[in-house]
């Protein structure tokens, strides 16, 4: 998959924004070639290889039909989008910052497990500042704030190194410094958003580290509002 998706280029990213646009971020969308075609101003044949080639690189699923297709945008390429979404917003929003909100809601206890592994706690205590409580705060993000996420790859952040064990590897991660803010106006930092490269959550959801266990710090409960200020790495 890596392969195939170093190859889309501007070319399939504007057939993919006009799949979007047509409603395929959400469902299937009736799409035929010579449609597309005349909206890229380009040849039915190369219509027909842009959507190829995103569906190579599982950007795009597809089902042919008698009079065109059926096409659905992916979870890849919905993050592709919103990549391009970020950058435009560096484009015409310099210089507003990025705050993500959202509701709190209980992990599935991982947290705790890899939060306080050494080769992790020994590079947190030295790059963050502190040594982080063992576990984290998870939020579920609103729809508007999970669009905004993607401008996290545009924000300096504190890089955590991958590391071996005896037994094996454990992946790197990148950690964000944020301020969180309770919609009573209490709030709370030093805190980092950590984004691990290898995890199970989905672009709806982030992870939070302090070096208090920020439930109790903050008094929160699931379903709890929460705005979570992000800001440069020093």
């Amino acid at each position: 998959m890596q392969n195939a998706a170093a190859a889309v280029g501007h070319d399939e990213l504007a057939t993919l924004k006009l799949v979007a646009l047509e409603g395929g971020l959400t469902q299937p969308a009736k799409v035929s070639c010579s449609g597309l075609a005349d909206r890229l101003s380009a040849s039915n044949q190369t219509a027909s290889r842009r959507l190829q080639g995103l569906e190579e690189a599982e950007y795009v699923e597809r089902e042919v039909v008698s009079d065109g297709q059926w096409v659905t945008i992916t979870d890849a390429g919905e993050a592709a989008l919103r990549r391009e979404y970020s950058d435009y917003q560096q484009i015409f929003e310099p210089e507003s910052p990025l705050s993500l909100s959202g509701t709190v809601t209980s992990g599935m206890g991982e947290g705790k497990h890899y939060i306080s592994l050494p080769g992790y706690m020994e590079q947190f205590t030295a790059k963050l500042g502190y040594e982080p409580f063992a576990g984290t705060l998870n939020v579920v993000l609103d729809e508007q704030s999970v669009r905004a996420r993607a401008r996290l790859a545009s924000i300096d952040a504190v890089p955590i190194d991958s590391w071996e064990s005896d037994d094996r590897t454990y992946g790197a991660a990148t950690c964000y410094p944020a301020r969180i803010e309770t919609v009573d106006g209490d709030a709370y930092e030093p805190t980092h958003i950590i984004v691990p490269d290898r995890t199970h959550h989905n672009e709806e959801n982030i992870e939070l580290i302090a070096p208090v266990k920020l439930r109790d710090e903050l008094s929160l409960n699931d379903d709890e509002l929460l705005t979570v200020h992000v800001e440069e790495a020093n």
